[in-house]
């Protein structure tokens, strides 16, 4: 099947960021691929989206396996014939702890997901969108707050972070000559079920637990919907999504 609306491909959206833009995506006449490790609950994000089934692709995958992910964007190319949209929103918190607490495990399921993922599908995504006439595209990097200021205890996913900014920079450096466009989205605070505990209390640079304002996902949703929709000649290069009152800058 081709189709003359623009593709999407969310990964990470089962739930939460990735599952709200998924559905924001469909609703706006997107082509939309829904990806996660959870297939019983993309399709139920998918079906709760007031949109055409014919639009929606719900692929099971392992964003930190080599062979899964390019399995995933030849399905996508199948289905609906290009890639306009990457949204590499997948990834997970990691263990916490001082760095000698930190599990070399987890350390590395961490960067699996969170690196690796995020380069595999990049890499997919790049390539789709290099070959594909017309060529170009587009790649939104989920940063997060993280990517610039860590929070204490917090060594696997603030180095994975740190990682993603320099991922989006080398993607936009590299696709100028292709019509590749690649940003960043660094988010603080925003409400879904993952940051219920800021609202209870968080360990502070001073040692002290304080809980922390969160702001409404709908404006996440809103902020990604202008980045994606934006002609390839222009980029939102990076942009800070956050908790107005939020400990940020001057967070240590």
């Amino acid at each position: 099947m081709t189709s003359t609306a623009k593709t999407a491909v969310i990964t990470g959206a089962s739930h939460g960021i990735g599952k709200a833009c998924a559905q924001a995506l469909l609703e706006a006449g997107w082509n939309t691929v829904l990806v996660s490790r959870n297939l019983a609950a993309l399709q139920s994000a998918a079906t709760t989206a007031d949109a055409n089934p014919e639009r929606v692709q719900c692929v099971q995958c392992d964003v930190s396996k080599t062979e899964q992910v390019d399995a995933l964007f030849v399905a996508v190319m199948q289905r609906f014939g290009r890639v306009d949209l990457l949204f590499n929103n997948a990834g997970i918190s990691g263990p916490g702890g001082t760095i000698d607490e930190i599990p070399v495990a987890g350390w590395a399921e961490t960067l699996a997901v969170n690196v690796t993922g995020a380069f595999l599908c990049a890499r997919a995504a790049f390539a789709c969108m290099r070959q594909q006439r017309p060529q170009g595209g587009r790649i939104i990097n989920n940063g997060s707050i993280a990517a610039h200021t860590p929070r204490p205890r917090t060594t696997p996913y603030s180095v994975t972070k740190h990682a993603i900014t320099g991922l989006t920079k080398c993607l936009a450096l590299d696709g100028r000559e292709f019509d590749i466009a690649c940003s960043q989205i660094d988010i603080g605070n925003v409400r879904t079920e993952m940051t219920v505990p800021m609202t209870r209390g968080m360990l502070q640079a001073n040692g002290e637990y304080k809980s922390e304002p969160v702001f409404e996902l709908t404006e996440v949703v809103q902020a990604v919907l202008f980045m994606a929709n934006l002609p390839l000649a222009a980029n939102v290069q990076f942009m800070t999504v956050m908790a107005t009152k939020m400990p940020f800058i001057g967070r240590g």
